[in-house]
């Protein structure tokens, strides 16, 4: 399908839906350091464009995308940010659904926090929608049940013109595995270590982890074990001069993205995108569902795809 990532990040939903067999022609974002490890990794052009403003969107119509995926900024509905839709950056989801309905392609996808589906904001993105006559498919999927070492769960919404309700379900549910996936069943003992620090976002959680187990979410802040940390009794093993936290490159492997992707830039700016990133496998999952969708359908699979804020 050829296809347009809006909200393009690092480009994990674009890598995902281009190993299911999209067809990625343009993808669009405006954090520059993210641009920058995009270009450094697809042929596609991606574009330094801000999406709020109606007047940079009327380049997206000429890509005439069958297929329009993208992942609106989060931090208003995360756990880890302050859960108020009023800040503004929620309104972007608004905005894909403006932007989907204008350029009103078969098919779209946005992903995003798991706490999205209790808001208002999506109840006024649905509505869009379904009013442009789109059937949706929403579902709240753990990774660590489509190929990611990783328990994260993130919701999806997909449409396609013209379905019912819930036409995709079926699809996504019997194809996830029947067991979660560990680190260890990712990457053996390519880690060289057995247990791992993870800072948490409060110390009544627990901190250190097995690669026996699925990583937790990985977040976009990556710290080091402070040396007033005292032992959770949830934790893994105990403290010991072996223990550390991942690095960034094992970060990103947890996020599925293969060894030969190329991220350049600072700590700080590589650990936010690789945090904030769509583990490439997840996306690749749902973007095999839709394929196979198709297929039993009978139809011939040539599309386009356009990825807006990953």
């Amino acid at each position: 399908m050829i296809t347009i990532d809006l909200f393009a990040g690092c480009g994990g939903l674009s890598l995902g839906f281009q190993k299911a067999g999209f067809t990625i022609v343009a993808a669009f974002d405006n954090w520059i350091p993210a641009i920058d490890v995009y270009r450094n990794n697809f042929s596609h052009p991606i574009f330094n464009v801000d999406l709020s403003r109606e007047s940079n969107q009327e380049i997206l119509a000429q890509y005439n995308p069958e297929i329009i995926v993208g992942s609106p900024p989060c931090q208003d509905f995360s756990s880890a940010g302050k859960r108020n839709e009023g800040l503004g950056r929620a309104n972007l989801t608004l905005t894909f659904a403006e932007i989907v309905t204008r350029v009103s392609p078969q098919w779209f996808v946005m992903e995003n926090v798991d706490r999205i589906e209790k808001s208002k904001i999506l109840t006024q993105a649905k509505q869009i929608f379904k009013s442009h006559g789109y059937g949706l498919t929403g579902k709240v999927i753990n990774s660590c049940y489509c190929g990611v070492p990783q328990t994260r769960k993130r919701y999806f919404l997909i449409g396609k013109m013209k379905q019912e309700d819930d036409f995709l379900i079926d699809e996504i549910n019997e194809n996830l595995s029947s067991q979660p996936l560990t680190v260890f069943d990712y990457m053996g003992k390519e880690l060289d270590i057995e247990y791992y620090y993870r800072h948490p976002r409060s110390y009544q959680r627990r901190a250190i982890f097995s690669i026996y187990e699925p990583s937790p979410t990985i977040r976009g802040v990556n710290r080091p074990i402070p040396k007033t940390y005292r032992q959770h009794p949830g934790d893994a093993c105990h403290l010991n001069e072996k223990l550390r936290p991942l690095t960034t490159s094992e970060r990103s492997y947890i996020q599925t993205f293969p060894k030969d992707f190329i991220f350049a830039g600072t700590k700080s700016n590589l650990e936010q995108m690789i945090g904030n990133a769509v583990p490439v496998n997840l996306a690749r999952y749902v973007g095999q569902c839709i394929l196979n969708y198709e297929l039993k359908k009978g139809k011939k699979i040539t599309y386009r795809q356009l990825q807006l804020f990953s």
